[in-house]
């Protein structure tokens, strides 16, 4: 019986189901696929028995009776298919945790597979603006500062920041190197120890600091038999001690070096070196063979034969190295560590025509292989003898391939510039992308994509070509149709305003959401980098990458133009308005000022700063305390404290040192310059044991400044001491200092593993507001924090009011208000802009359909902060997930708001709650999967939510027996009617006519010369009409 036939039949004393149309894909007909929430509850309810004790099971028969007269819906045949899928051990009945332990499976399955086969949509191919005139050898993304690393082979070092603007370029050069004919052949981040290996065909590896502005060699590795040409560097994220280097020569030769201290030292420090802690160490390969370094050790195998080793990789889950030549013997070769760690044992395949590259998923347990003869291979690991899955389709020799782990993916790159990509589980090539890709017949190709951020780099030797994945935009709420860069609250107007890349700037109501006004092309085409309102919030100004700060008043027009860049283009990060200067920083080691009294031109140019130029690296960021104290934050970490009026500096902040700074006038720039340099070297040793002391020390690495706020409210921490400025940047750090006392009183790790961090707070100074790369924002009550100096730094974080991700992408801009006394957040990703409270309202978004009233969501009680902390905090205890309001709509996954661990973990399109008792395997599966994407519905952004999250939990507990209260006892003694007290009448008014002692004249009420002059303006009006009409009448005649 077909399914339409069957609602017919039960149309007339049920209700009917879902309608199916004809040609509807078999998996979305099934039963699993098209029950409702309120059809789960009358299942579950039929399950559910007087005991709680007792479980309802039900055979085969009472199954199909039964459900088709609870649903409502559905044929017996279809219900008795069902209960054949649940009932796979064949034991003749079912219970409720079977149905739904069967349910979620069906339906996590359903989403993984349509998660694999979504064809990702690309944006138009864009060429960077690269300074490297060789061919590009190598691409990495650091994760702990969120940069970019290009090589070439003239050794040429590329810094990107996040955004993919160049940010510096640097020479990486060995001595040997310097002539012509030796070059860099392969780069590699060691992330753990921040430090980078540089591989050159002088057959040495030299290591460099990241920690450095100047990148120096730190360690020389010579003496090596064949030139490494590939390398490859791992470590184990739950012990960073442990890592492995592997690299492989022209010799066929692959060799590792096993760090078991990469913490404390990578090698060991010879004996002859000098104490200068700048100079370089030079080791050579020999040595590390005889065991000299006892942090290290090696081991090494020679199966490809003389072939040039072309890739080499590490893999933890299988304990393994693998490598690849162009040979058809020996093509791949797994070496397997064995329990000793220092003996290899060997596997290979052989591959006609040998490969290019590969590429391996641990999930899958597949290697993908390049091969010349135009074939991409899926080989499993553990059998060598044909591969499990040949992907066809390319018609020329295939020279790269890459997993898209999360989708189960695979791209592939032929060296006739076609890109494919795959979908690994049907084996079918589901995108093939050929751009306008340099038409250039012999070319080095690098391949490089970035999962996190959906970048694929492409390199065509010097040139490097970039492809950006679309995000789905079709369930988003957009505010702007590009990204946003910049939010501002004016509680002038009450209204929050917007800037992105676009050059366009939107004004919104906070109270419901409403567009007012929007000011497109406000700097042509350039991109809107930052924003600021005057002192009295009647002026706008904005700052474009144009090299131009424009100032607009509410109603668009602009009144003035500041020539910030004079020789072009430059990157404002903020623009501070203050009573006598207005300051623009963000590209340069100076401060641009430029002073009211030339306000009187439309074009004004700056004027020198007195303080001169005490940074050593690019200012970020800025913020001003009255009545004179301005302070500066770089990107090497440095804060400088200035006085506003003298224009002069006096001191500089740093987390690992802290000096004064003499006037410009005193000292040569230079001189100040090398001295703090020398202050923030530190001895080997030093650097030994800080990085011993914690696993964290990765994260400290970049101590870039990226939002300063002083703490007004707190009054008196001259007097007595305490907090009164905050930093944050870097690694997710977040810093306190006292600038009385030029210390550094606490510093917390606010998010872990994701870079650098933004934050706002309050005008009270009760709330910090932080947001990191993954769109995830942490409110934090810091009232009571750091109040006092301590001679000994506050590592605790302060108490975690909550914590939730109102977006999927990096929040560019963050600020904190308050409307009505409630506290509101403002945060920007993307191309949307969120508001929210700190308590745990939904989270709106600016553009939705539906405007909200914020004064309606505030009405219901408010649950007390110091309640939810403590809650918060016996939770975390406990290690048992807590969902505030707010995070029960936007993420009905479970998660815990201080484990940032469980952010890692996975969720599903279908996941059950506390209530539905999971199947073991379903449980174990779960644990292995990614987490889902965001999906945003309507008015609110939410994560794809379980089905089955409105049933119940289970039996109430019977309530105990509670007293009846005094007014029901004795209903007269409390409700009986008392008579009514008469009222004394209020007296009526007279009649306006019988108060009126004269009558009105319009001339008592106003005085004489404005009677005058309106007179005046009368007779001026009729003798200009009449002289109007008689000019009329002689043009007529």
């Amino acid at each position: 019986m077909s399914y339409n036939n069957a609602g017919l039949e039960l149309n007339k004393g049920s209700q009917p189901g879902p309608e199916r149309t004809e040609g509807e894909d078999h998996r979305t007909a099934l039963l699993e696929n098209l029950f409702s929430v309120s059809d789960f509850v009358k299942i579950q309810r039929a399950f559910e028995s007087p005991e709680p004790t007792q479980t309802i099971c039900m055979s085969r028969e009472e199954f199909m009776q039964r459900m088709t007269e609870i649903v409502g819906w559905g044929t017996k045949e279809e219900y008795g298919e069902l209960f054949d899928k649940v009932d796979v051990a064949q034991d003749g009945f079912i219970n409720w945790d079977k149905l739904t332990s069967f349910i979620l499976l069906a339906l996590s399955e359903n989403y993984e597979r349509a998660k694999a086969t979504v064809v990702p949509q690309w944006k138009d191919l864009e060429f960077l603006p690269v300074k490297h005139k060789d061919t590009i050898q190598k691409v990495i993304f650091l994760k702990s500062s969120s940069r970019y690393l290009t090589i070439s082979k003239e050794g040429l070092l590329g810094i990107w920041g996040e955004n993919l603007k160049l940010q510096e370029t640097l020479p990486i050069t060995s001595d040997a190197t310097k002539l012509k004919h030796l070059w860099v052949t392969s780069l590699v981040s060691l992330e753990n120890v921040n430090k980078i290996a540089v591989a050159f065909t002088s057959k040495e590896i030299c290591f460099y600091d990241l920690l450095s502005k100047e990148f120096p060699c730190q360690y020389k590795l010579q003496g090596l038999k064949g030139t490494p040409i590939c390398m490859d560097y791992w470590y184990d994220p739950l012990d960073a001690n442990e890592s492995i280097l592997s690299f492989g020569d022209t010799t066929g030769k692959v060799q590792a070096i096993a760090f078991t201290a990469a913490l404390i030292s990578l090698f060991e420090r010879p004996a002859s070196a000098c104490e200068d802690e700048e100079a370089t160490m030079t080791f050579n390969w020999a040595e590390l063979l005889s065991g000299y370094h006892t942090c290290c050790y090696t081991f090494e195998h020679k199966l490809h034969h003389g072939d040039w080793v072309r890739q080499v990789t590490y893999n933890a889950s299988l304990d393994a190295i693998i490598s690849s030549t162009t040979n058809n013997t020996n093509t791949v070769v797994l070496a397997w560590r064995e329990k000793s760690k220092k003996h290899l044992k060997m596997t290979s395949f052989n591959i006609a025509q040998g490969i290019h590259a590969f590429d391996y998923h641990s999930w899958l347990n597949l290697i993908a292989t390049a091969g010349i003869d135009n074939k991409v291979c899926l080989w499993n690991p553990y059998v060598v003898s044909k591969p499990v899955g040949v992907l066809w389709g390319h018609s020329a020799s295939v020279i790269a391939v890459q997993f898209f782990a999360a989708r189960k993916q695979l791209f592939s790159f032929s060296k006739d510039k076609v890109l494919r990509l795959w979908d690994i589980q049907h084996q079918l090539s589901i995108q093939r992308i050929t751009c306008s890709f340099p038409k250039s017949q012999d070319f080095r190709c690098l391949f490089h994509f970035d999962e996190a951020h959906g970048r694929l780099f492409i390199s065509f030797n010097h040139q490097l070509a970039l492809l950006t994945m679309k995000r789905d935009a079709s369930k988003k709420v957009k505010s702007h149709e590009n990204i946003v860069t910049c939010v501002l609250y004016s509680s002038l107007l009450k209204q929050v305003i917007s800037s992105d890349v676009g050059s366009t700037v939107s004004f919104w109501m906070i109270n419901n959401g409403q567009k007012i006004k929007q000011f497109t092309g406000c700097h042509g085409n350039a991109e809107i980098s930052t924003m600021a309102l005057d002192a009295n919030e009647t002026r706008l100004l904005t700052g474009s990458t144009d090299g131009t700060v424009k100032v607009w008043d509410f109603n668009g027009y602009c009144h003035h133009v500041l020539n910030v860049g004079q020789e072009g283009a430059v990157d404002i990060s903020q623009i501070l308005v203050l009573k006598k200067t207005t300051l623009v920083i963000g590209w340069d080691r100076a401060i641009t000022v430029f002073r009211p009294p030339n306000f009187n031109q439309f074009f004004i140019q700056p004027e020198e700063w007195k303080g001169g130029i005490q940074h050593r690296d690019d200012i970020l960021c800025a913020a001003f305390l009255p009545p004179q104290t301005l302070v500066t934050g770089s990107y090497d970490g440095e804060i400088v404290l200035w006085n506003n009026s003298t224009e002069n500096a006096h001191y500089v902040l740093h987390p690992n040192y802290q000096s004064p700074l003499k006037s410009q006038s005193d000292t040569e720039p230079q001189t100040l310059l090398g001295a703090r340099r020398s202050c923030s070297s530190y001895p080997i040793a030093d650097q030994a044991t800080l990085g011993a002391c914690s696993f964290e020390s990765d994260i400290k690495c970049n101590n870039a400044v990226m939002r300063l706020c002083f703490l007004e409210a707190r009054k008196n921490t001259s007097a007595t001491g305490g907090a009164n400025l905050v930093s944050c940047g870097g690694s997710g750090y977040v810093r306190f200092w006292d600038t009385f006392k030029k210390q550094l009183l606490a510093e917390f790790l606010a998010h872990s593993g994701v870079g650098s961090i933004i934050m706002s707070t309050d005008k009270l100074n009760q709330y910090l507001a932080t947001g990191d790369l993954d769109g995830w924002l942490k409110i934090w009550n810091i009232e009571e924090y750091c109040l006092n100096s301590n001679e000994s730094k506050i590592t605790q974080a302060p108490t975690l009011i909550r914590s939730f991700q109102p977006h999927e992408d990096q929040i560019s801009s963050l600020e904190m208000c308050e409307l009505g006394g409630h506290k509101l957040i403002i945060s920007s990703a993307d191309c949307s802009v969120c508001v929210t409270d700190v308590c745990g309202a939904p989270v709106w978004i600016f553009g939705q359909a539906k405007h909200w009233q914020i004064e309606n969501c505030f009405s219901l009680p408010k649950k007390d902060i110091n309640l939810m902390e403590n809650e918060i905090q016996e939770e975390n205890i406990r290690g048992i997930p807590l969902l505030t309001k707010e995070e029960s709509v936007l993420e009905p996954t479970e998660h815990s708001l201080l484990d940032k661990k469980n952010k890692d973990e996975a969720t599903y399109k279908a996941r059950s709650s506390k209530v539905i008792n999971l199947g073991i395997k379903y449980k174990e599966k779960n644990i292995r999967k990614k987490k889902s994407h965001n999906l945003y519905n309507d008015e609110v952004i939410q994560k794809s939510s379980s089905t089955f999250r409105s049933l119940s939990i289970g039996i109430l507990e019977e309530l105990p027996e509670v007293n009846k209260p005094a007014f029901l006892l004795d209903q007269e003694k409390y409700f009986r009617e008392e008579q009514e007290e008469e009222c004394p009448k209020t007296p009526e008014l007279p009649s306006l006519y019988k108060t009126l002692k004269a009558v009105f004249v319009e001339k008592n009420l106003f005085p004489k010369d404005i009677l005058d002059r309106e007179q005046r303006a009368k007779q001026l009006c009729k003798e200009t009409s009449s002289e109007v009409k008689i000019k009329r009448n002689k043009k007529q005649l």
